[in-house]
């Protein structure tokens, strides 16, 4: 007897897969898996749950429309036959080269007052989503996101007449598209004001205009039926939409046909990869770090990996504590951090220095750096997550005129997203082993500026190791190198002591 599968079309969010209940069973296995570091949670060591996610439901047999070339993969492995629906859930649309080139003339792009060309693997990129309307773009930080975004919004809206949506994960990021999109229209006659609407702290979330975007923040509390209006959703910094909120906002746009995540990074885990891509679209590479590079597209990068080697007696002391007591003692190490604070004032050209603790890390190197006496006229800005949209607007403003500024700011509030084309140097004051934060991170010195064509990464790490013990953020250095090396970043070792005689730590 023959084993058959039908796939029809649910809406634009999901699919629902006909089958029997052995092989719903075993679709429901295929598409299960644990969430990584499912097993430091509560809720697991609780046994109030598994620890896995399962993308396939078995209640009502949905998969999200994403996922349709995993269920033919599944299918083939298993020699099952499949059937679609009229019309097939994912079919592409043709869209032709010539159609794109003709589009992207008319539309007369500029951008800071000079007229710009669009990249190959940028025009690739916007026909790949055209005519799949499904996609998660993969394109690194400084390839120039957001001109593939201004591309299809201005196709989606103009030609195909379509309602949108941009969803992004700060207010500043907000502000940064709407800025872009009016400066890539200065020649076109575009109307920024008359068609795009932002929404975020308090903004009104009705709009007659075409485009709405807005943080995620200030969206997921809106009735699904907020959602049914948007005929195309776009994801930036998409690698954020594996929480909970966002998967729900994705859910909840059942009428959008046309989806696009873009990222500059997946954290390497199937589970993140599959969710997304059910969300969005499959997979598709725009570019890489190190093609941009070859190509003199973004700046030459390198690497300058600072690791302090403590005190034998201090080392013996860290020994068994746990992650938190050693991050409570490397951020209050006051000489430390007079590291920090001298390298930063040392470096040519502007700095950023990423810090993860507000208070207690952020403030005390931003007093340091502000009080020293070498200072001078140089201009010295703090970022945290209460700065307002408008001051951090005006930091990213006043930084790229500067060739000596000084920015002291969270991991949450600079990481991600934010363009600053006049950055020489970024500072890790922070230890980090996530793969997604550290690239976001190394991308913000990526992007050329006027009078910038390299940038440097300062990666400091602490040698704590006692006898065959090494220290935890010890490890999350190893785990940056291993990044480093799969990126083909160029970085080179620097051993420092770091005397901790005068630290005001108490390590017992």
């Amino acid at each position: 007897m023959e084993t058959k599968i039908i796939v029809t079309k649910r809406n634009e969010t999901v699919v629902k897969v006909k089958c029997e209940r052995g092989i719903a069973q075993e679709l429901s296995d295929y598409f299960t898996f644990f969430v990584p570091g499912h097993q430091f949670t509560p809720a697991f060591r609780n046994r109030i749950w598994d620890g896995k996610i399962r993308l396939f439901d078995l209640r009502t047999f949905e998969l999200y429309h994403g996922l349709v070339s995993y269920i033919e993969t599944f299918c083939r492995e298993r020699e099952y036959s499949i059937e679609y629906g009229d019309p097939r859930p994912d079919l592409t649309e043709d869209y032709p080269v010539y159609h794109a080139d003709k589009f992207i003339t008319e539309l007369d792009l500029h951008s800071r007052g000079e007229a710009i060309g669009v990249r190959d693997y940028q025009k690739s990129a916007y026909i790949h989503a055209m005519r799949n309307k499904r996609a998660l773009l993969l394109s690194p930080t400084s390839s120039g996101k957001s001109l593939i975004i201004y591309l299809l919004i201005r196709q989606l809206l103009e030609y195909k007449c379509k309602k949108g949506l941009i969803i992004v994960p700060t207010t500043s990021l907000v502000e940064q598209l709407y800025t872009d999109f009016a400066d890539y229209s200065t020649a076109n006659g575009w109307n920024v004001e008359e068609n795009v609407h932002r929404i975020y702290q308090g903004k009104d979330k009705n709009t007659d205009l075409p485009l709405i975007v807005s943080t995620w923040q200030s969206l997921y509390t809106q009735p699904k039926e907020y959602f049914e209006q948007f005929d195309f959703v776009m994801g930036d910094e998409a690698h954020l939409f594996k929480a909970q909120s966002l998967v729900t906002i994705m859910s909840s746009c059942i009428n959008a046909k046309y989806r696009v995540g873009l990222t500059g990074t997946l954290d390497g885990t199937k589970t993140h990869k599959l969710v997304l891509e059910g969300l969005f679209g499959i997979t598709e590479k725009v570019t890489t770090t190190k093609e941009l590079m070859d190509n003199k597209q973004i700046a030459d990068f390198k690497i300058k990996c600072l690791v302090l080697k403590h005190d034998d007696e201090i080392c013996q002391l860290m020994k068994g504590k746990t992650y938190q007591e050693e991050m409570e003692y490397l951020i209050l190490n006051e000489n430390r951090n007079k590291f920090i604070k001298n390298l930063s004032v040392s470096l040519t050209g502007n700095t950023l220095i990423l810090y993860q603790f507000v208070d207690k890390h952020g403030k005390i190197l931003y007093d340091m750096i502000s009080n020293t006496k070498h200072i001078g006229e140089r201009k010295v800005f703090f970022v945290y997550g209460k700065t307002d949209t408008e001051t951090r607007e005006e930091v990213r403003r006043i930084t790229e005129d500067e060739n000596d500024a000084i920015i002291v700011a969270s991991y949450g509030t600079f990481s991600t997203g934010i363009n600053i084309r006049n950055l020489h140097n970024v500072i890790f004051a922070s230890p980090s082993k996530s793969r997604v934060r550290n690239l976001q991170s190394i991308g913000r010195g990526l992007r050329l500026g006027d009078n910038k064509t390299e940038a440097v990464l300062y990666d400091i790490a602490d040698d704590l190791r006692y006898k065959n013990h090494m220290n935890f953020t010890l490890k999350h250095f190893v785990e940056r190198t291993k990044i480093y090396n799969e990126e083909k970043f160029t970085y080179k070792l620097y051993k420092i002591g770091l005397k901790n005689g005068s630290s005001k730590n108490n390590t017992s």
